[in-house]
């Protein structure tokens, strides 16, 4: 047996909806996005899970409550999971950030590896928190399956630096819609994308919703 990283994104919520940037704002599930965390873990409770991992953000911590009391398992929060910080950009539509921070929006849309929104984080700073709680999980679990709740920006970040994929082309390479589910297995030869942006285990009327 190998040691597989469920990635999960949380669950739907207005700014999911809206387009929004939400980034450190900590936001609430809407009702969908409850629906959404509760039919993954009626799907997924019977698996056995060795730890579930989760951002310390409201949102990603209600997304990941259900499988927790499901399986009894507590949630490890890590500060490294959580959204990367938009700054002064948070809140406000892409709209109006490319309208009040030209500059800096042009910037980070050309190479967002190095250039941060403003008065936010780069794509590097956010990879090297995220991946130091992908090494301890890596180091405390030879096999088994963890599952870590996380966010569109994170997730996708982590993904790229696993799969060798160039930092910078994140937002290019990898989609990830609201509760949709990859999955790694790490084996002989490093880590093998099984799955990415699964959302078959939700109702039809729930993966229908735009993300």
């Amino acid at each position: 047996m190998s040691l597989k990283l469920y990635f999960l994104r949380h669950g739907e919520t207005s700014f999911s909806v809206s387009g929004n940037y939400c980034g450190t704002i900590d936001a609430e599930l809407t009702e969908q996005g409850e629906a959404m965390a509760q039919a993954f873990a009626d799907e997924y409770k019977p698996l056995k899970w060795e730890a579930i991992y989760c951002s310390p953000l409201k949102r990603t911590r209600a997304t990941a409550a259900p499988i927790s009391k499901a399986t009894g398992l507590e949630l490890e929060i890590r500060e490294g999971l959580k959204e990367g910080d938009y700054g002064k950009w948070e809140g406000k539509s892409k709209d109006e950030v490319s309208r009040l921070f030209t500059d800096d929006y042009q910037d980070w849309m050309t190479e967002p590896a190095w250039n941060p929104p403003a008065e936010g984080e780069t794509a590097v700073e956010i990879r090297n928190r995220a991946m130091a709680v992908i090494a301890e999980i890596e180091e405390k679990y030879t096999d088994g399956n963890v599952l870590v709740v996380s966010h569109r920006t994170t997730l996708r970040i982590v993904l790229c630096s696993l799969m060798g994929i160039d930092l910078g082309r994140y937002r290019d390479r990898l989609d990830y819609p609201a509760a949709s589910l990859s999955v790694v297995r790490f084996g002989k030869y490093g880590p093998m994308m099984e799955r990415m942006g699964d959302r078959a285990y939700m109702p039809k009327e729930l993966r229908q919703r735009e993300d």
